[in-house]
């Protein structure tokens, strides 16, 4: 880097730590007012509390880091402007991508990390933070209640295609992953049914990754779907079950509560599902995340250093208003893409490449007005 490039990443590295922190908080604090009631009503204690904060808080990064790299380039970019710099570096013959380098060098990174983040470290906070709530719940229900009744999804039924497998309990207790009238269907590749096991309960060894049933009883079909066998068990370890509760749970939940690791899991096991297409679309949606920094630094640097006879606010919420407007599609696709878009793909990556599409031609049109 140039004398040049370091000074104006320091200007901007510098709002860019006080916007970020500052927006963390604001977004712990809006999740405190949210979440800490229900944290009370679980009698957590106050260690507990930090236990679960120290797990959410990763999960606040990927909102947090577009919104503060966009707000420090308008206000660092902004201050250079108003002092002169940036007009004194244009009159020595510079032009805007040049000015801009060492930026959209940073923008670059913040991307490569925001994708790291979403890969590695957010999935895990995703699951560990949901678990540690979870726990805190169950553990509260336990003390009134027999823990089988703690935590229970009534009517829970999985379809596991890549394995030819269909799954269907009666209730299912989320505390001691215990199933209650436990049904699976075994079917070929053409969707025959050739066993079906039927238990009153089963229940998921979670230390060594099985399911054990009890008091139920295993049958067989032919080619034409006639029953040829009828066994009685006590109890009976089918260690070639691989699906776990957090998966066959996943449809229950919300596309956008669940992580990176459990999208893919899904998708890879679930494949005939009118539910499937939205968290699909979640799943593309997340790894095109980092794309946002480059659509805030295309949005932000032109606004920040044009006009000097523009209001400083006006370019600011100019900017602001334009990501805005790109959140809005992000959210609109989401919404009607499910409905009118045939890919999940495509769905997921339109606004990103609308939003691009604008960006760039508009970065440099604003940028040769400077």
């Amino acid at each position: 880097m140039t004398i040049l490039d370091r000074y104006i990443f320091s200007e901007w590295f510098k709002f860019f730590l006080l916007t970020a922190g500052v927006t963390l908080g604001l977004r712990i604090v809006e999740d405190v007012y949210d979440d800490l009631p229900d944290l009370v009503d679980y009698q957590a204690t106050f260690r507990q509390v930090l236990a679960y904060y120290f797990f959410l808080t990763p999960t606040f990064i990927p909102t947090i880091l577009p919104i503060a790299l966009l707000i420090s380039l308008l206000f660092s970019l902004g201050s250079l402007h108003r002092n002169n710099e940036i007009l004194s570096m244009r009159a020595a013959g510079l032009t805007l991508s040049r000015i801009s380098r060492s930026l959209w060098l940073a923008g670059v990174l913040l991307a490569c990390l925001l994708l790291w983040l979403n890969g590695r470290i957010v999935p895990w906070a995703v699951e560990q933070s949901r678990t540690f709530s979870e726990n805190l719940k169950f553990a509260t229900e336990a003390k009134s209640k027999d823990t089988a009744s703690v935590g229970l999804v009534y009517n829970l039924s999985f379809n596991n295609w890549a394995a030819y497998r269909l799954w269907f309990m009666n209730r299912f207790s989320q505390f001691t992953y215990q199933g209650f009238g436990v049904t699976v269907f075994l079917l070929d590749k053409d969707g025959r049914e050739q066993a079906r096991i039927m238990a009153r309960e089963a229940y998921y060894d979670d230390n060594d990754g099985l399911w054990v049933f009890s008091n139920g009883r295993e049958l067989s079909f032919n080619q034409k779907g006639e029953p040829i066998r009828s066994l009685a068990f006590e109890e009976k370890i089918f260690s070639d079950f691989e699906e776990t509760p957090q998966l066959i749970l996943t449809l229950r939940k919300r596309p956008k509560d669940l992580s990176l690791f459990e999208l893919s899991g899904l998708l890879d096991n679930v494949s005939h599902d009118p539910q499937l297409k939205a968290y699909a679309v979640q799943y593309y949606r997340i790894l095109a995340s980092p794309l946002i920094c480059l659509i805030a630094l295309g949005l932000a640097i032109p606004f920040a250093v044009s006009g000097v006879r523009i209001n400083p606010i006006v370019r600011i919420s100019q900017s602001v208003g334009l990501f805005f407007i790109y959140y809005l599609l992000v959210n609109l696709s989401t919404i009607l893409g499910n409905q009118l878009l045939p890919n999940a793909l495509i769905t997921a990556c339109l606004p990103h490449i609308i939003a691009l599409s604008f960006t760039f031609p508009f970065y440099y049109w604003k940028g040769n007005r400077v």
